[in-house]
């Protein structure tokens, strides 16, 4: 009986993992035409609102099923403030999901080659997603963005977690709040499912539900030094990190 139960939750996850795939493959056939058709402006907005939508109907859709509870509702505060860089660390690959799918202005930053997949590229386009082909252009671009009103949302270990609490933060999001001269508002995610975390397979199935809890941290405004300001987040991190453990249950 329970090896039942476990191979039908697993075809639950794969199905619901599959559902958010094709949707995003529909959007970006959609966002193929729409890309020269709309305005910049007009066309990040849209992209950004989309990715944000989509993201939050596939949380609605794995709550309901009892495969995860997120609590996140403390991000909606920001949801329309313009020019802010949201800080994070990173335990799994869910991460980015659950944070975009709150801040509907935000945009990422993507490995180059991630902008010609089926399944992201061509939304990612339209919604002005930041490319890393080089620091020096993934900056320019983030700190242009940042000035028209966007957000940012980026995590300083630049990998998934697997030195805990964190891994060393890696230079450029000090840098890029200093050229932008936006304010940094640090985000911690509670969690302590190893689903995506680094190593974990996509088809295996963790201990259920998976609960993943977004508190808010304090708010850095850029520093001269972003040297220094980016060796006090660590610091922050570090400090403010709680030891894995199973996060409370949601309302």
């Amino acid at each position: 009986m329970d090896r039942l139960r476990t191979w039908a939750r697993t075809g639950l996850l794969l199905a619901l993992l599959t559902v958010l795939g094709l949707v995003s493959l529909g959007w970006n056939l959609l966002a193929v035409p729409l890309y020269p058709l709309l305005p910049v402006e007009r066309g990040r907005a849209v992209g950004r609102a989309v990715i944000a939508w989509c993201y939050r109907a596939f949380w609605a859709l794995a709550s309901l099923a009892g495969m995860l509870k997120i609590e996140s509702s403390v991000l909606d505060r920001f949801r329309d403030e313009a020019g802010l860089i949201i800080v994070a660390n990173h335990p799994s690959m869910l991460d980015a999901l659950i944070l975009v799918a709150r801040l509907p202005r935000s945009a990422c930053i993507m490995k180059a080659e991630l902008m010609k997949n089926l399944f992201l590229g061509a939304g990612a386009r339209l919604a002005r997603y930041i490319r890393n082909d080089s620091a020096r252009g993934m900056i320019r671009l983030t700190v242009q963005d940042l000035r028209r009103g966007g957000q940012l949302v980026i995590f300083p270990e630049g990998t998934r977690t697997t030195v805990r609490p964190v891994n060393p933060f890696r230079p450029g999001v000090t840098l890029i709040a200093k050229l932008a001269d936006v304010p940094i508002q640090t985000v911690f995610i509670d969690t302590d499912s190893p689903y995506l975390g680094k190593g974990w397979p996509i088809w295996k199935l963790p201990p259920l539900p998976m609960v993943f809890t977004v508190r808010l941290g304090e708010r850095f405004a850029p520093s001269p030094d972003p040297h220094a300001l980016l060796r006090t987040l660590e610091d922050y991190f570090v400090a403010n990190l709680q030891a894995p453990r199973r996060p409370g249950r949601c309302a």
